[in-house]
């Protein structure tokens, strides 16, 4: 999730420059292989299963096509906003590193990620992280507080490229310039890393949320749900369509979770690992 996503204004490469901290959920797909006479891949649940899918697609980056029979059991929900294709590639180029294909010698782990997708080398780090430039320059925080999100699925998709569209025509040419060391973010990553909720709720913004909660009213009634409810922090998910209400506690997430009946749900924690504080991953 994005417990903030500022938009900054386009470079002249076409790109958006973004500042973001993003914290990862403990919302999982499942990959997994087993030997076989050629390389195959496919999927269980709703996603594509050709050549398109971020799973192929890296291990083509990677300039490998091992033996095996990939399977992909698609549990994140595509189209959601929750960077679930991201982290599939990802677990990939963290495999290979890890030397689970064999013996690939020296790859730029953060260039392929990156030509994959902004979000990839966020997914690479496996905790929270500053994220800038246009993706590709993620700074760890190093390890999460205890908190836990509640996931509510609108059952709309909302296409990147048209999120973008959609802010840049309501800006217009009004993109100020932000000095990076008054941005909310660099206040959010301070925020995480003394486990402070209250000065996280403060820092949090999605520079998305205003324009594409006007044009989709499915994520204006969630976040607006989760508001009512009792959320003390909720915004959308990255261009969407998914919201978020970030809690303290589990008892916390199921007592919001449980007065919104009329939506689908997902209470998971911050995902929690170690391996950020290893070099598994280096250029």
């Amino acid at each position: 999730m994005n417990l903030t996503l500022e938009i900054l204004a386009p470079r002249t490469d076409g790109y958006h420059g973004v500042r973001s901290v993003m914290l990862p959920l403990g919302l999982y797909d499942e990959i997994r292989w087993e030997p076989a006479e050629r390389f195959g891949f496919r999927v269980e649940g709703q996603a594509p299963a050709d050549e398109t899918n971020l799973v192929p697609r890296a291990f083509r980056a990677l300039g490998i096509a091992p033996a095996l029979d990939v399977t992909l059991v698609k549990r994140i929900p595509s189209g959601g906003g929750l960077g679930g294709g991201s982290s599939d590639a990802a677990a990939i180029l963290r495999a290979a590193a890890s030397g689970a294909f064999g013996e690939l010698g020296e790859r730029d782990y953060v260039g392929i990620a990156r030509a994959l997708g902004s979000d990839v080398p966020f997914f690479l780090v496996e905790t929270g992280a500053l994220v800038e430039a246009t993706g590709e320059r993620v700074t760890a925080l190093g390890a999460l507080p205890e908190w836990w999100a509640v996931v509510v699925l609108p059952g709309v998709a909302v296409a990147t490229a048209a999120a973008y569209k959609a802010l840049d025509a309501a800006r217009g040419a009004r993109y100020t310039p932000r000095a990076r060391n008054a941005s909310p973010s660099l206040q959010a990553v301070e925020a995480v890393q003394r486990s402070d909720f209250e000065a996280a709720v403060r820092a949090a913004g999605n520079d998305f949320e205003p324009v594409i909660a006007r044009q989709e009213p499915r994520i204006a009634a969630s976040l607006r749900a989760l508001r009512e409810a009792g959320a003390r922090l909720a915004m959308l998910c990255g261009s969407g369509s998914s919201c978020v209400a970030l809690t303290e506690s589990r008892a916390d997430a199921d007592a919001l979770a449980s007065r919104l009946h009329a939506f689908e749900t997902r209470v998971v924690p911050l995902h929690h690992a170690d391996s950020w504080r290893r070099e598994r991953v280096s250029r």
